[in-house]
């Protein structure tokens, strides 16, 4: 599979070095030239499969052509030792809990697979280090210094913003150690995004060092969030409720919905998607007004979607052939205060017993909002509570319980390098590396 990228400037790139680059030399991410509509049987049968059996199907898809079928199967495997329960929350909307991985967050799937295929790669060619730049706004640095920790050949440097994600999110990735260094910020993660993109294009920094990215800007992180949509298709399916199936996805740099968007055009047949936005509702607007006006993010208690430029907004825009029309007919949005997200967390514990975190509680309040008569809805839960439990304790008034897996991290002592926002600095110290 040949992989192009956004900004139409840069040469076709195999899945090898769309994997391993990460971003492409114009700047723009890299998309597969076609995508495979998955067969009849797939879908007649999907509910009777595995998981794993999905995801390997889904998988063979984007990667058969380029990865042998019993390494793939493997990486598939490995990748997904855990489940992801269908929870009912309210009448006719459910809950799919996304935080059965080693760091209770969505992103460990796209983190572990990324990891897997990556180091393959580099067997396969026998290839130096390579050195992982990812900027996190909350879960993806937890997720993916778990996911490549101790993968020999692989450094990565988690760059994070200083006092805007939460303690536990941050122990995650600060108390690892090993073959991962966190670097703090002293910006938003807009600017932590930007140094690591200003890296790829910078010739110094390339020639010192062999880099990619983990973020969902490369294809190997985010492509593979796409086995959730079919498995909650399946688990829908089994319930007999997916004729009029809506799913909800809280977003912030729209890697997780932009998986669900190559699913669909794979035949998965959601009818509609809604992206849940908190206070950095760029996205909505331009579903408004057909005009996208990146602008700087703002902290908000959800700070995993604190995004105001989202990147994966160019892979949305060139799925759908860049046509505001046709990005509405699929999609539509919602945008919520963080008192409305507090809000909507004390509605839902007190109507159902069920507690969301804050990026959950964006998507519950969208589908409660925008179900239409006749249509089953489906929210991500995307990842455990207890990962913000300060401000989770604090709406609810309640002291909620931090399980074991979370306990673990916060035993560590903090390792963390600062850094300003300046490109100068950061590149100092990678040079120095």
């Amino acid at each position: 599979m040949n992989f192009y990228s956004t900004n139409g400037q840069a040469p076709i790139a195999s899945l090898e070095k769309a994997v391993v680059k990460g971003l492409a030399e114009d700047k723009g991410l890299y998309m597969p030239e076609r995508i495979k509509n998955l067969s009849k049987e797939f879908y007649d049968n999907i509910e009777n499969l595995s998981f794993q059996e999905i995801a390997y199907t889904v998988a063979d898809a984007f990667f058969g052509e380029d990865v042998p079928a019993e390494d793939l199967r493997r990486i598939v495997y490995d990748t997904l030792a855990f489940d992801c329960p269908c929870i009912k929350v309210t009448d006719s909307i459910y809950s799919l809990e996304l935080f059965h991985g080693p760091t209770l967050a969505f992103k460990d799937v796209g983190a572990r697979f990324m990891a897997r295929l990556l180091q393959f790669f580099l067997k396969k060619e026998g290839a130096g280090e390579v050195n992982v730049l990812v900027a996190t706004s909350g879960d993806t640095g937890s997720a993916v210094a778990n996911g490549f920790l101790g993968v020999e050949g692989i450094h990565v440097y988690v760059l994070y913003p200083k006092g805007k994600v939460s303690p536990i999110q941050e122990c995650q990735f600060t108390t690892l150690g090993q073959n991962i260094t966190a670097v703090e910020v002293d910006g938003v993660f807009d600017d932590c995004q930007a140094l690591v993109k200003n890296a790829f294009i910078d010739a110094d920094l390339n020639a010192h060092m062999q880099l990619t990215s983990a973020n969902s800007i490369n294809v190997a992180r985010f492509l593979p969030q796409a086995f959730y949509y079919f498995y909650a298709y399946a688990q829908m399916k089994k319930k007999r409720l997916a004729d009029q199936l809506v799913v909800c996805v809280p977003s912030g740099n729209f890697g997780n919905i932009c998986s669900a968007l190559f699913g669909k055009r794979m035949g998965l047949p959601i009818k509609r998607f809604i992206a849940a936005n908190n206070a950095n509702d760029v996205f909505f607007k331009y579903l408004q007004t057909g005009k996208y006006e990146p602008k700087a993010s703002v902290q908000t208690i959800a700070n995993a979607m604190d995004v105001g430029d989202p990147s994966n907004f160019a892979r949305v825009y060139e799925l759908y052939g860049k046509s505001h029309a046709a990005i509405c007919a699929n999609i539509s949005g919602a945008t919520y205060t963080d008192e409305q997200i507090a809000e909507t967390i004390k509605e839902v514990k007190a109507e159902t017993g069920y507690v969301c975190d804050p990026h959950g509680a964006c998507g519950y309040r969208a589908l409660k909002e925008g179900l239409k008569e006749g249509e089953t809805g489906v929210f991500l839960e995307t990842a455990h509570p207890a990962k913000f439990k300060d401000t989770v304790d604090r709406i609810l008034g309640d002291n909620i319980e931090i399980p074991a897996k979370l306990q673990a991290f916060m035993k560590g002592a903090k390792q963390s390098v600062p850094m300003s926002k300046d490109f100068v600095s950061f590149k100092q110290y990678l040079m120095a590396e």
